[in-house]
């Protein structure tokens, strides 16, 4: 069984979308592509009922295959680990699943199986989840609401890299917000095996007013397999930072 990469958009907001095409729709045209589109929703301290983005939220990961989750600022950074990790385990399981379909036959699945059979293909799942490779491309909201938890992001994506990078696959971060000065995103940081050199660039994002979730997601799509990507996998020196934040 191949190992391959698995690829995700990372998607961190804490609002309703206002511009553009239906963020849903294109979160399953990037699910299409291989692209695993999960979603992690803020909530204000003190907000205790639904937010109006619920429903958007859950429903744009569901369209990309991923998984969402609701959370609140001071959980933010066990929370982006665990989706991602959720993620990989879910994708995974997902191929697993497939080729199981070959071997048994459409009528039969997992469930099917004995426990025994079926601890033995949990314990393939974990360990292709620790051997391979993957690419995690950082879509973060920096509409105006999201001002303030900006540091709160930027601290959560750290302690990412640092929990990732004990896995013995590779990994590759890359960073971009929206919306952007000139475009639908903005890269803040390209392809890179770690995540530690934002801690200077994220008290600098400027704030906007307009979410345009579904454009970023469609322009997130599009930076998977680019050049500076494969010149990542080649080149474990430092993380282009993009200098227009500075």
């Amino acid at each position: 069984m191949k190992k391959g990469t698995l690829k995700q958009i990372l998607l961190i907001t804490d609002g309703c979308s206002n511009k553009g095409e239906d963020p849903s729709a294109t979160a399953a045209l990037a699910q299409q592509q291989g692209i695993t589109v999960n979603v992690i929703g803020i909530l204000e301290d003190d907000q205790t009922e639904d937010p109006e983005g619920l429903q958007e939220v859950e429903d744009i990961a569901q369209s990309g295959g991923g998984v969402s989750q609701l959370v609140y600022k001071q959980a933010l950074s066990q929370t982006v680990q665990t989706v991602t990790k959720q993620a990989m385990t879910q994708t995974i399981q997902g191929f697993v699943n497939q080729e199981l379909k070959q071997i048994l036959g459409p009528s039969q699945s997992m469930e099917d199986l004995e426990p025994e059979k079926r601890g033995e293909i949990m314990e393939v799942v974990e360990d292709m989840g620790e051997t391979c490779d993957l690419e995690v491309l950082v879509l973060v909201d920096t509409s105006a609401s999201m001002h303030d938890k900006l540091p709160t992001v930027k601290e959560a994506l750290i302690d990412l890299s640092v929990s990732l990078n004990a896995r013995i696959g590779r990994n590759r971060f890359s960073i971009y917000s929206f919306p952007g000065k000139r475009k639908d995103i903005q890269k803040v940081l390209d392809w890179s095996p770690k995540l530690d050199s934002i801690s200077s660039i994220f008290p600098k994002l400027t704030s906007g007013g307009i979410t345009p979730t579904g454009p970023a997601i469609r322009e997130a799509m599009y930076q998977f397999g680019k050049k500076s990507l494969l010149r990542s996998f080649r080149d474990e020196d430092e993380p282009d930072v993009e200098e227009a934040w500075y």
